[in-house]
C-alpha cells in the first residue's frame, strides 16, 4: 500500500493503461497494472521520476523568485551585513559562504577579480556557518570585527589560511590582523550577531540553496564555484535588466 502512495498521482497516470485511471480501480488491481506496466516498459519509472523531478524544479525556481521580489531589500540592504566593494555600487552581489568551505577560499580570489575589475559592485556577505562549530565561531568572530574596523581585513585572512576555521586558527588570525581579542570575543554575544546568523539560515531556506558557496546576482542564483567571468556575465545581466 504505502509505495503507491508516494507515487502519487502523476506517477501512478505515467504508468496505468491510457484508457485506465486509479479511480476506476481496487488498489488491489491498480498495484497489478503498475507491476505490469513496469515489466512491459521498464523506462517508464525513470520518465514518471523525471517528470516529478522536472515538476518540482520549476515548484522550487518559482519560489526563489518569489523570495527575490518580496525579499529584496533584506538582501541587499540589511544594514546588519558587511559590505565590501563598492557601497554605492549599482549591482550588488550577494554572497553566501563558511570559512571552512573550500569551494568558498578557491572562488575568493575570483570574487578579488571581479571587484577590481568592476569598481561599481557592492557585495554583501553572509555569514553562513554550516560546517561545525569552528564555523560558527569563526562567523562570530567575523561579525565582532566589524565593530573594530577590520571586518574586510579579517575576512580576507580567513579565507587564505590553512588548515580548519578553529577557535585557536582564528584567534590566532585575530591577533595578526590586530583585533583586540577580549573585545572581540565580547562582541561575539552581540544580540546582532545571532540575528545576522539566523538571517542567513532562513534566506538559504527559503532560497533553496544545498550549500556553500551561493551567490545571489539580480535574479539569479548561482550556487558552487564559479569564475570571475561567469559572476561579471550575471553582473552585466543584472545591470541590464536595471535599466
Amino acid at each position: 500500500m504505502r509505495p503507491i502512495r508516494l507515487m502519487g498521482p502523476v506517477m501512478l497516470a505515467a504508468m496505468l493503461p491510457a484508457a485506465v485511471t486509479a479511480q476506476d480501480l481496487s488498489e488491489a488491481r491498480v498495484k497489478e497494472l503498475v507491476r505490469e506496466a513496469i515489466r512491459e516498459n521498464p523506462a517508464i519509472v525513470m520518465d514518471a521520476v523525471q517528470l516529478l523531478e522536472q515538476r518540482q524544479q520549476v515548484a522550487e525556481q518559482a519560489q526563489a523568485q518569489t523570495v527575490l521580489r518580496d525579499r529584496r531589500d533584506l538582501l541587499e540592504r540589511d544594514p546588519n551585513a558587511p559590505v565590501l566593494g563598492n557601497p554605492d555600487g549599482d549591482v550588488t552581489v550577494v554572497e553566501f559562504f563558511d570559512y571552512n568551505c573550500p569551494y568558498c577560499r578557491r572562488v575568493m580570489p575570483e570574487v578579488q577579480a571581479l571587484l577590481e575589475e568592476d569598481p561599481n559592485v557592492r557585495l554583501v556577505y553572509r555569514e553562513w556557518p554550516i560546517l561545525g562549530d569552528g564555523s560558527v565561531f569563526a562567523a562570530r568572530a567575523a561579525l565582532a570585527a566589524r565593530k573594530q574596523g577590520k571586518y574586510e581585513e579579517f575576512h580576507w585572512a580567513m579565507m587564505g589560511m590553512n588548515g580548519r576555521a578553529e577557535e585557536d586558527s582564528v584567534l590566532r588570525i585575530a591577533r595578526e590582523v590586530g583585533l583586540d581579542i577580549d573585545r572581540m570575543r565580547a562582541d561575539m554575544q552581540a544580540p546582532e550577531v545571532d540575528m545576522h546568523i539566523e538571517t542567513s539560515m532562513e534566506l538559504t531556506r527559503a532560497l533553496g540553496f544545498q550549500g556553500t558557496t551561493s551567490f545571489v546576482i539580480g535574479h539569479a542564483l548561482v550556487p558552487g564555484l564559479v569564475e570571475k567571468d561567469v559572476l561579471a556575465d550575471q553582473v552585466d545581466r543584472a545591470r541590464s535588466e536595471a535599466d
